[in-house]
């Protein structure tokens, strides 16, 4: 067999990689159960008529099919899609259950999902997110929108990452401002103004004229409009100053001066208004962010969502929701590969019994249960080598004590000093630093 090549766009971890990786989510974990979030987990598959209305993603969505499909059926595997974000799932669950749950609902997830589109760095195929979102029955009050925003900015201040900096916008402010210059199809002009960052001024004046039917003049408007960014409420007079009039601008600008003006307040140096902020799917309707690291904003926004007021109907009953995607693997995978992030050690383990024949392995295994009853981290070695070759296997693997019995009794070995010393098992703990691995950052 030859050797595999790995495929692109699906990163495999290294251990000591993983370890950071489930080191954050487990923060993470913890930040959004201390906001009072409660966890989901959803199916990996969503309906195709579903997934194929919910804007630009829809061309990226994994067909489900069964190598053995009889293309006589009528609806079999073919009519499911892997999901591409975890929004859509958490909707559709939202509809199915919402006897049984209680609103306002506040939940998060952290799974993976799949995008079919072109790997690149930062931009994967098969990836990790950890979301959370607020949802309401009827009507949701606007302060879920400033909350989401801290409550993230809670969960990445405590990483060891680079600085993030969060940009938003209202998808009200930026329609009705298209509104009041004389733009019809709104919603598309969004989507040619999310295109900036990538395409350039000129392709995106290009595109508005010959999509929307903008003039020149709406065109520069447009681009007018979303050149302003400032990181106080001082962008509404920007705003107003470009004279354009409009209920929904109003609206907009409102509820983004009051999201702005809040977490500045509560994160100061973490937000700042943008108005080419625009989100690329049909659903959001108000609020929307997205985050980026300071310095890398090449690779694309690491969170990112909205609110959105539609998506979560069955034409009867509406339950209207705002929520945050933070792409775990987008923010990590680059800095693990770059060597900006890394574990103290690969294996959870924090102490080696040293064996000096096979005949010891079950006095080993007893010494290394007695730890780890009380909740320290022990493997025994795998052979009874010299014991210089058991404090290298420890070394290799990062695990920072051998403990060793001789006619002393039982003594514990530190092998980046070299420190020895006689302990009582039942009492001796390791420095907390050293008990599991630790993040390191450069």
């Amino acid at each position: 067999m030859s050797r595999p090549q790995p495929l692109s766009g699906f990163p495999e971890l290294l251990p000591r990689q993983r370890i950071v990786e489930q080191q954050v989510v487990d923060h993470l974990r913890r930040a959004f159960e201390l906001h009072g979030f409660a966890n989901l987990q959803t199916r990996a598959v969503e309906p195709m008529d579903q997934l194929l209305r919910k804007g630009e993603t829809s061309k990226e969505v994994y067909v489900l099919r069964r190598l053995q499909a009889d293309p006589a059926e009528a609806a079999g595997d073919d009519a499911l899609g892997l999901h591409f974000d975890l929004t859509v799932p958490f909707a559709r669950y939202v509809l199915e259950n919402a006897g049984k749950l209680n609103f306002p609902f506040r939940r998060y997830q952290i799974q993976p999902v799949w995008r079919g589109e072109r790997p690149q760095s930062g931009r994967y195929r098969e990836f990790w997110q950890a979301d959370i979102d607020i949802v309401d029955a009827g009507e949701l009050p606007a302060h879920y929108e400033v909350e989401v925003a801290l409550v993230v900015a809670d969960a990445l201040r405590g990483l060891p990452i680079p600085k993030l900096r969060m940009h938003v916008n209202n998808r009200k402010l930026s329609q009705g401002f298209y509104q009041g210059i004389g733009i019809g199809d709104n919603e598309e002009a969004l989507r040619i103004i999310d295109k900036l960052d990538k395409i350039g001024h000129d392709a995106v004046a290009k595109l508005l004229i010959d999509t929307v039917d903008a003039t020149p003049e709406q065109a520069e408007a447009c681009l007018k409009l979303a050149s302003i960014s400032a990181e106080d409420a001082s962008f509404v007079e920007e705003i107003r100053a470009l004279g354009v009039s409009d209920p929904l601008l109003e609206e907009g600008l409102s509820e983004l001066s009051a999201v702005v003006a809040a977490v500045a307040e509560e994160a100061p140096g973490f937000v700042v208004a943008d108005m080419k902020i625009a989100r690329g799917l049909d659903y959001y309707t108000g609020t929307v962010y997205e985050v980026f690291i300071e310095g890398q904003e090449h690779l694309g926004s690491v969170c990112s969502g909205g609110r959105y007021d539609k998506l979560a109907s069955d034409g009867k009953n509406t339950y209207p929701g705002v929520g945050l995607s933070i792409g775990v693997s987008r923010l990590l995978v680059p800095l693990l590969q770059s060597g900006a992030l890394d574990a103290t050690r690969e294996v959870p383990t924090c102490v080696l019994v040293a064996l000096a024949n096979e005949d010891e392995r079950p006095a080993a295994n007893a010494l290394a249960q007695r730890l780890r009853k009380r909740g320290i981290p022990v493997q025994v070695s795998p052979s009874a080598a010299k014991f210089g070759k058991q404090i290298k296997f420890a070394d290799k693997r990062g695990i920072p004590f051998v403990l060793f019995t001789n006619d002393e009794g039982t003594q514990i070995k530190d092998i980046r000093s070299g420190d020895q010393e006689t302990v009582d098992l039942d009492i001796w703990n390791p420095p907390a630093e050293d008990l599991n691995p630790r993040i390191i950052a450069e």
